[in-house]
């Protein structure tokens, strides 16, 4: 048949990607007896994508557990999802992601993954967030273990290029092995688990322009949205602004792709944030830091140069977790604005009016505090404090993209959705993972939500494709 490609790898369900999303479809899928194969683009020494740089997962829980404190109910949830987002999210499946996290965390710990305590400086997000005991690699090491214990084959180094449909259903596809060499594939039906596009630093630069050229790419370099393109361009229903990511300010030292969550920097809400002008452009104590931080990297692509540095002083130090590059130190401001290359001028000027609008309040950086300030634009709503107490420290920022929202459009089954409804829903291709999240982020991040998306609808992916397999 013209167009179907000679099947070389048989199996019941073809899981894209190699991430924590993929992996829940992966094992969900072989719970119920079918067999299930996974193609990683990336080698198995970065097999995880993004998932192996996280720490957490946000969870909504009724009572303290797995390291959670209080309680952090479903309405709070969806609210604080509400105001990130200003509103842009499907409400069904925003609800149902929140409704099953801390079920699915259950689920996680049958396969090995274990739990902690948040540690101390984590934006505080003990009541909210899960933390993995050994961060996003144990996670992904205890999946990968598992999907070898229960039979689920791996291949490394696997790139999907071509994708064959009909009727909106997914037939067969080609996948690039390692060698150049590459071989036909056949399932009963597809799971699309492999990220955005944000490492295609040519897509960006569509989207972004020259700007894109000065971004850093947090995350692993194999997301390049390949298998994202074949979807849009045979008639998938696309989701999300291709301009909307999440985005947050990292450490302008950081390498060009895979720094990983020890590059971003918490120190904001702390000090003020000028650009290459000595200039403020933006509240720094608008809300608490794990509903605010990613729109920095939004706010610092906007600068000249895509580049701002974070000034604080010795009074704040240890209550945020620095970055794995030690900041630039000088006795006083002049000193630090000719370090960082800054205009000397200007920054003593800036940072002498931002002291002169301080207010008096109580400081509690754990807390939406009455430090403020007044007669000043932008204001600093919170957290304000004079800088004043040598020794100063700067840190150079720069736009990290962790992943970008442009996705496909699913249902509550995860399944993809086509233009014009000509085949809607997709029988058997289903979706999960930063690459369907753009239905629920439309603008905006919690900390912590990437993930919980990625087991929910993980999950949900791999009952939906077994189903679909076994019938």
């Amino acid at each position: 048949m013209a167009g179907v490609f000679e099947p070389i790898i048989e199996t019941d369900v073809a899981v894209v990607g190699g991430g924590n999303a993929a992996l829940c479809a992966a094992l969900m899928a072989r719970e119920s007896g079918v067999s299930v194969t996974v193609f990683e683009s990336a080698p198995f020494e970065y097999r995880g994508g993004n998932s192996r740089h996280t720490r957490n997962m946000r969870c909504m829980h009724r009572v303290p557990a797995d390291g959670l404190t209080d309680a952090y109910p479903e309405e709070e949830y969806f609210d604080d999802l509400l105001r990130v987002t200003s509103g842009k999210t499907n409400e069904g499946l925003a609800r149902r992601i929140i409704s099953d996290s801390f079920e699915a965390a259950k689920w996680m710990k049958n396969y090995g993954v274990r739990f902690q305590a948040s540690l101390e400086g984590t934006l505080h997000l003990g009541r909210t967030n899960a933390f993995f005991l050994g961060g996003g690699k144990a996670l992904m090491n205890a999946y990968y273990a598992a999907a070898a214990k229960q039979g689920v084959s791996v291949f490394y180094n696997a790139e999907v290029t071509e994708l064959q449909t009909r009727d909106g259903r997914f037939e067969s596809g080609r996948v690039q092995l390692n060698n150049n060499r590459s071989a036909g594939f056949r399932a009963k039906a597809l799971i699309v688990a492999c990220g955005g596009f944000e490492a295609n630093l040519e897509w960006l630069e569509e989207v972004w322009g020259q700007a894109a050229r000065n971004f850093l790419i947090r995350g692993t370099p194999y997301n390049k949205g390949k298998v994202l393109k074949l979807l849009l361009d045979k008639g998938v229903e696309p989701v999300g602004d291709p301009t909307q990511c999440h985005a947050v300010a990292i450490d302008g030292r950081a390498p060009k792709f895979d720094g990983g969550i020890v590059t971003r920097l918490d120190c904001v809400p702390l000090g003020i944030v000028v650009n290459k002008q000595g200039e403020r452009f933006y509240d720094e104590g608008e809300d608490l830091w794990p509903k605010r931080y990613a729109i920095w990297g939004r706010l610092v692509a906007q600068q000249p140069d895509q580049v701002a540095y974070c000034i604080i002083d010795s009074k704040v130090t240890g209550r945020f977790m620095p970055s794995v590059f030690p900041p630039i130190t000088a006795p006083s401001i002049t000193q630090l604005a000719v370090a960082l290359g800054l205009p000397a001028e200007k920054l003593d000027t800036t940072t002498a009016k931002f002291n002169q609008a301080v207010q008096p309040g109580t400081f509690d950086h754990q807390t939406l505090d009455d430090c403020l300030t007044r007669g000043i634009e932008p204001p600093k709503s919170h957290w304000a404090q004079r800088i004043d107490t040598p020794p100063f420290y700067g840190y150079p920022l720069r736009p990290g993209i962790t992943f970008t929202y442009l996705g496909v459009k699913v249902n509550e089954r995860a399944q993809v959705q086509w233009l014009g409804q000509r085949y809607d829903p997709s029988a058997n291709i289903f979706a999960a993972g930063e690459i369907m999240a753009g239905n629920i982020l439309g603008k905006g991040y919690l900390a912590g939500f990437g993930m919980t998306i990625g087991s929910v609808f993980g999950r949900i992916a791999g009952k939906e494709a077994a189903r679909v397999a076994r019938s």
